[in-house]
């Protein structure tokens, strides 16, 4: 018995070293790859953010100036202020998914033409979606015609791409328009996991729909709640496609601070100062998704221990 076992721990042994070397042999080329095309331009941004170069010259090293010049100039810290625009349309979409999600998962009649005609935008590439958006907002086009048909004079209407009052809340419902879909459906999955004994528990208690969206369904979808939020928000600092396509590269004050990285790169050829951004612009979206998270740990809590009180009822009940 001694022999058997003995052979029986080599042999699982043997077989642990060959799933050890399979895994390093598979893992090892895509691992390679993350390094060579991730981490190490990271690192060399890093180190790029602290000299005054361009793509062909290095003019030395400049310590924290770049940072200092981005926190400085007015057009920078304007172009970080941009992105609050698209926070509260991140916002907006949220509640209009969250919405949708909930009305759909009640079985309407319907509801899956409704799904696929809210999701669609997003399945559109942003280039397209955002020529599609600069023909809507033209002057005298569609949304013009549109208001017309209402009785607007075209006089009345402004100019939805240059009137700076109002161009950058018209780039940031192409957004909403866009990504909504996309959150609706995820809502929706996480809605459909939720153990329906809660709402039986709650429909005894004499909960109305309202209540039970507090505190069954809120407290039940709070993981995909926050990741939707931290999402929309970090993609709100580092939104680019609408100020770029519709907004005509930023121009009439809708340049976000992508956009001002982008220039700073690619049209400046201040490679030194786009990488001190792009670094203070990861920084940014690091704290915001820190915040977030403390946040919402706060304002669930009171929620969570609700849910929890009606799922052990739910579980007694049944």
């Amino acid at each position: 018995m001694t022999t058997v076992a003995a052979h029986s721990l080599r042999r699982r042994k043997r077989i642990n070293w060959q799933k050890i070397l399979l895994i390093v042999t598979f893992s090892a080329v895509p691992l390679f790859l993350l390094a060579l095309f991730t981490y190490v331009p990271f690192a060399k941004m890093i180190k790029f953010s602290f000299f005054d170069m361009s793509y062909t010259k290095n003019k030395g090293y400049v310590g924290i100036n770049n940072y200092l010049k981005v926190f400085s100039k007015s057009e920078y810290v304007g172009a970080m202020l941009l992105s609050l625009y698209y926070m509260a349309g991140a916002v907006v979409q949220l509640a209009l998914a969250l919405f949708f999600a909930t009305l759909l998962s009640n079985g309407i009649k319907g509801g899956g033409l409704f799904k696929g005609i809210i999701f669609f935008p997003f399945l559109v590439n942003g280039i397209a979606i955002g020529y599609i958006f600069k023909f809507f907002y033209t002057r005298g086009f569609v949304l013009d015609t549109v208001l017309q048909s209402l009785g607007i004079p075209l006089e009345k209407l402004p100019y939805w791409l240059r009137d700076q009052s109002i161009n950058n809340w018209s780039l940031v419902f192409t957004s909403v328009w866009k990504y909504c879909g996309q959150n609706m459906v995820l809502f929706i999955g996480a809605i459909a996991s939720i153990d329906p004994t809660l709402y039986e528990a709650a429909t005894i208690d004499g909960a109305n729909k309202w209540q039970q969206f507090k505190a069954i369904i809120l407290p039940g979808i709070k993981t995909v709640f926050m990741l939707n939020l931290i999402l929309s928000i970090t993609g709100s600092l580092s939104a680019f496609e609408p100020a770029y396509v519709v907004g005509s590269m930023g121009a009439n004050g809708t340049a976000t601070f992508f956009i001002k990285i982008h220039q700073m790169a690619h049209v400046n050829n201040k490679v030194g100062m786009a990488c001190a951004m792009a670094m203070v612009l990861m920084a940014l979206i690091i704290v915001f998704t820190i915040a977030q998270r403390l946040f919402f740990r706060y304002v669930m809590k009171d929620a969570d221990n609700t849910f929890n009180s009606k799922a052990n009822k739910a579980k007694t009940l049944w």
